[in-house]
């Protein structure tokens, strides 16, 4: 037992100076940056706004509620002990310090999330230490990491669960191993719990495991487990609701109506826009007048599509890279798992169109994809030197370009938060 304590904390934490390296200094950005704002902002929490203050993210209710739960079943308890926990660093009282709490966990949470890619494209895809920097810098100036560092959403850790259980799921998959029900069972009430369309990713790894297909014992090893698994889950889910599972079809209805029936804009432009690239690369921003339903009006702040060429041009090469390392990467198990899980949220987000509009704000359940995949395109790649060198350059002006961009947009959004959230 003490063993495999200590390799679950070695697997999450940092275990070498590199890793400690990569923390310290995401969690030194990201922390100045979340700290600056709960102390002169009341944006992260103001008891007065429970949804839509910035990007739809819906941070009071979400601390209050734990979300809806026919899309959250489970985060009710999970934000229960981070609202207890940061109300007794505060005093009991929902003022700065609550809020530079709160910051400070998420913070914590997409800093662990980096590492967790680092650690992947280190110890999985085996890259040279000085890619693997290259990387992770890209992905740690991502929209959706930057707006998460400071953001009290299921997404902030949906997104280190999700990063970290891909991880997992790699070593298992080198090593040749199982996935051991507990294991199984423990990521699908986390990961599904908080966001339950995320359930299903738990099993994708299962799917590649040695002769599964092969020998009918280890196909019936692995229907068990998912099973428990997903039993496990069920009765959770049921016992949250009373057992009042009617409601979960009325609700789940009521929710796909409400956010899939938008046609305020080209379909292609918001995948394009939103999808796609709200995530990584911020647009422009769009005020609109909000209210809490109970007679107080505040102003929210919504992404808007790109308005100039570039914006798009960086999209397409991003997703000319990813789609080349998966072509060629196409019998790589490993890529597989992580594509597979993409196309799920593509699925959802862009066939189904549920919250398309605002689908930047889901980039938690899938923009890890986009660092491991550029990773297996440059291992694709290690032993031809023309084009390793025009894919770092490809990838150094992409980061430029995204830093930029994403430096100067947060520079309206402060100007935002300046003239309405102090």
């Amino acid at each position: 037992m003490k063993t495999k304590i200590i390799s679950f904390l070695k697997l999450v934490f940092p275990s070498t100076y590199t890793e400690l390296a990569v923390f310290l200094f995401f969690i030194t950005c990201y922390g100045i940056l979340g700290s600056y704002i709960a102390i002169h902002y009341r944006i992260i929490f103001d008891n007065r706004i429970p949804w839509d203050a910035y990007f739809s993210f819906d941070n009071k209710s979400i601390l209050m509620t734990g979300g809806s739960f026919e899309r959250h079943p489970l985060s009710y308890y999970f934000f229960n002990w981070v609202r207890e926990f940061s109300l007794f660093i505060s005093g009991g009282k929902m003022d700065v310090n609550f809020r530079l709490t709160l910051a400070w966990l998420s913070n914590i949470i997409i800093s662990l999330n980096i590492v967790q890619v680092f650690k992947y494209l280190k110890n999985i895809i085996s890259l040279p230490l000085w890619l693997n920097v290259l990387i992770i810098i890209f992905f740690g100036t991502f929209s959706t990491n930057i707006i998460l560092s400071f953001t009290p959403e299921n997404f902030t850790y949906t997104l280190f669960l999700l990063s970290l259980y891909n991880h997992y799921a790699a070593i298992k998959l080198r090593k040749e191993e199982k996935t051991p029900a507990a294991a199984l069972s423990l990521a699908g009430i986390t990961i599904g719990g908080l966001t339950i369309t995320n359930f299903v990713k738990v099993f994708i790894p299962l799917l590649f495991e040695k002769d599964l297909f092969r020998d009918w014992k280890k196909f019936g090893n692995a229907i068990i487990r998912v099973a428990i698994a997903t039993i496990c889950f069920i009765l959770l889910y049921l016992n949250r609701i009373d057992f009042k599972y009617q409601n979960i079809f009325s609700k789940t209805n009521q929710q796909y109506e409400k956010f899939s029936n938008v046609e305020s804009m080209p379909t292609w432009d918001m995948m394009s826009s939103f999808f796609f690239g709200g995530n990584i690369l911020f647009p422009g921003f769009i005020l609109s007048d909000k209210h809490n339903m109970k007679g107080f009006h505040f102003k929210g702040l919504y992404m808007d599509v790109y308005s100039s060429v570039f914006p798009y041009l960086f999209i397409a090469v991003l997703l000319a890279l990813i789609s080349w390392s998966y072509f060629k990467n196409f019998k790589n198990k490993w890529v597989q798992v992580i594509t597979l899980s993409f196309i799920i949220d593509i699925v959802i987000h862009c066939v189904m169109r549920f919250g398309l509009h605002t689908s930047y704000i889901y980039g938690g359940h899938f923009v890890f994809v986009y660092p491991l995949l550029i990773g297996w395109l440059f291992y694709a790649y290690r032993s031809s030197p023309k084009t390793l060198s025009f894919l770092t350059l490809t990838v150094a002006i992409l980061f430029v370009y995204l830093l930029a961009n994403n430096l100067f947009r947060m520079s309206e959004f402060f100007w935002f938060m300046e003239t309405y959230y102090q």
